[in-house]
């Protein structure tokens, strides 16, 4: 496994850091792809309604995996610190207390989405048209939600010891077994959403042994060994202080998302059908564009750790410039091409695919600024600084779209205002989390200084 480590300390800055970012774009298109086969499953073969029940458990779900998936954003950031200052114990350590938070976190989950997943719908406003099949998919993907979990926390290691590539050849492997299960549930036992599902935990399944595998092959000081599993004390201390802050402003994003759903969900069934197929589409944008936020949380992490702080500056420049024209191009190709890319989820409304279309437009188009606003983030939590860039993002995109629904919402009640409060958000959040960067600089060395 050591040949596939890139050195995020040493040579020139722009071909690593796309060396590096590539192979996490099409892991991430993969694990998207779950999703997607999904609704494009059941809108090929079950019809509009299966679509919505689908896309409406979406910000739900996301509210409440986020906040756990925030905790492997520590564990990467403590390995690379690690990694970067050359602290083998520490990042071992790190590395037996992170699965074991993994799992806990999965079956919390479990316990909780089986439990409650009709209840949340309710809340969201879900059309009671919807909400049986909706609560069916929910409850199964929460069944199996533990796969996820480990599948994210030990990929965010192996990413952090500079290995992008092992995570995309695993879940390449699990998303042919996804699609060919989507197809033989849905189109031969006739299980509906319940068949997607089910076809998705299973695919989450076999990449969470995968990566776990991987982690176990390892000769280096991020290998796992199972009977060494346990909390080591300053090492969770350390998960929990980055990735709270993490995971709280992922929650918190996805309470305003829930909001805007449950505002799309004011619009009718047919509308939520449209904005459904084009959230997913987004999706493929927003999954290349965050790629540039975990390099830049991984390369400014080791370079902070080993403190070659220059190289942690140039990262933060590259970041900004490549998500700035993968932003423009993939968001502007989204929309030219939005009706032909609708018209794969959605074959029965010509109404759904108009919606979808108005929803790319406000959406697509300035995603740039999002990614912009991603790499600020990431910049900060990879030189330890989680709590600032939570608050920034709390009051900035949360605070922010949460104050336009119950304001300017109110009085333009239409999908034009609903989605241009994402646009205002990005803007003000950015221009906040890089002045919070430039503060959070002063404090470190102008010149590289060696580590301690």
């Amino acid at each position: 496994m050591a040949r596939q480590n890139q050195s995020m300390l040493e040579g020139p800055l722009f071909p690593s850091i796309i060396r590096y970012t590539v192979p996490i774009i099409l892991t991430s298109l993969l694990q998207l792809l779950f999703n997607a086969a999904d609704l494009v499953v059941v809108g090929r073969f079950c019809g509009s309604v299966s679509v919505a029940a689908v896309g409406s458990t979406g910000a739900i779900t996301n509210l409440m995996v986020n906040f756990f998936i925030g905790l492997s954003v520590g564990a990467g950031v403590s390995v690379a610190h690690g990694l970067g200052s050359r602290e083998d114990t520490v990042v071992s350590n790190t590395v037996h207390t992170a699965l074991p938070t993994a799992i806990l976190s999965g079956l919390f989950l479990t316990v909780v989405g089986v439990s409650f997943s009709k209840t949340f719908l309710r809340m969201m406003g879900t059309p009671e048209n919807v909400l049986p099949l909706s609560s069916v998919y929910m409850q199964i993907y929460f069944g199996g939600i533990t796969f996820g979990m480990v599948y994210n926390f030990c990929a965010a290691i192996l990413r952090a010891a500079g290995d992008t590539k092992s995570p995309l050849i695993y879940l390449t492997i699990a998303g042919v077994v996804n699609v060919i299960l989507n197809i033989f549930f849905v189109t031969v036992l006739h299980m509906n959403v319940a068949g997607v599902a089910l076809a998705t935990t299973i695919s989450q399944g076999i990449s969470a042994v995968l990566v776990t595998r991987a982690l176990m092959k390892r000769t280096d000081a991020c290998r796992l060994y199972l009977n060494k599993m346990k909390f080591h004390k300053a090492q969770l201390a350390k998960i929990l202080r980055i990735g709270l802050p993490a995971g709280i402003q992922s929650s918190l994003f996805s309470i305003s998302n829930v909001l805007i759903q449950s505002s799309v969900n004011s619009f009718g069934d047919v509308f939520m059908s449209g904005s459904a197929a084009s959230s997913n589409i987004e999706g493929f944008v927003y999954v290349s564009l965050n790629a540039f936020h975990q390099t830049a949380v991984n390369f400014i992490g080791q370079n902070a750790g080993a403190r070659k702080y220059r190289r942690v500056h140039q990262t933060l420049l590259i970041c900004l410039g490549c998500v700035t024209v993968v932003g423009l191009v993939l968001g502007s190709l989204a929309c030219f091409f939005g009706r032909q890319l609708l018209s794969i989820y959605i074959t029965d409304s010509p109404q759904a695919i108009e919606y979808g279309l108005v929803r790319l437009g406000y959406i697509c188009l300035p995603y740039f600024l999002c990614g912009l606003m991603d790499v600020s983030t990431g910049a900060l939590r990879g030189l330890g600084a989680s709590v600032v860039p939570m608050v920034i993002s709390i009051l900035g995109v949360c605070g922010l779209r949460i104050f336009w629904i119950y304001t300017i919402f109110q009085v333009y009640h239409t999908p034009d205002c609903l989605f241009f409060s994402y646009t205002v958000s990005w803007v003000i959040t950015f221009l906040f989390q890089m002045a919070a960067f430039l503060l959070v600089c002063r404090k470190l060395p102008k010149e590289n200084a060696p580590a301690a």
